[in-house]
């Protein structure tokens, strides 16, 4: 299975078996939704979503067959996944971005090393000897080439640290 990072389970909520859930994830529509598997923590025991709703900034989830605060406590402080090929969305995930060769006017730049998360937009962390810090935003990003495993931004000047 392809497990893809959906968010850290941080607390539960209330008596009824309700989890609190940080994700920043871009496709929640699609995987929190009643029946959709996810797997929890390094051993992905598989559960099944019963409900879903947001709270604040937290996403709250309850499982099957899951009914009480003492059948969902072990899940604390846990990462959650799902599966990729039970998700359809439209676009790429964050994950299919890391280790892309990354070019500007057809010059070799790096490659995508992580993924900052601010709260304004994702930044691409580019390597290659030094280290490129380019937005996530489409005035940047000029084409991304999954199957070449490329990516092209725009050039523009200041954007990349230059010696």
């Amino acid at each position: 299975m392809d497990y893809i990072f959906i968010g850290d389970i941080v607390n539960t909520h209330g008596l009824k078996g309700e989890i609190r859930i940080i994700s920043d994830f871009k496709f929640k529509d699609t995987v929190f939704r009643k029946d959709q598997k996810c797997y929890i923590g390094k051993d992905h025991k598989e559960e099944v979503i019963d409900t879903y709703r947001t709270h604040k900034n937290y996403d709250m989830v309850t499982f099957q067959d899951k009914k009480h605060i003492d059948d969902v406590i072990i899940y604390k402080n846990e990462p959650m996944y799902v599966n990729r090929a039970d998700i359809e969305y439209d676009g790429y995930l964050d994950e299919d971005l890391i280790g892309l060769e990354v070019y500007c006017q057809d010059r070799h730049i790096g490659h995508v090393d992580s993924i900052l998360k601010t709260s304004a937009h994702e930044i691409l962390v580019v390597k290659n000897g030094s280290k490129h810090m380019i937005p996530n935003v489409d005035e940047f990003i000029e084409k991304v080439d999954l199957t070449n495993k490329r990516l092209d931004i725009h050039y523009m000047k200041g954007l990349l640290n230059e010696d």
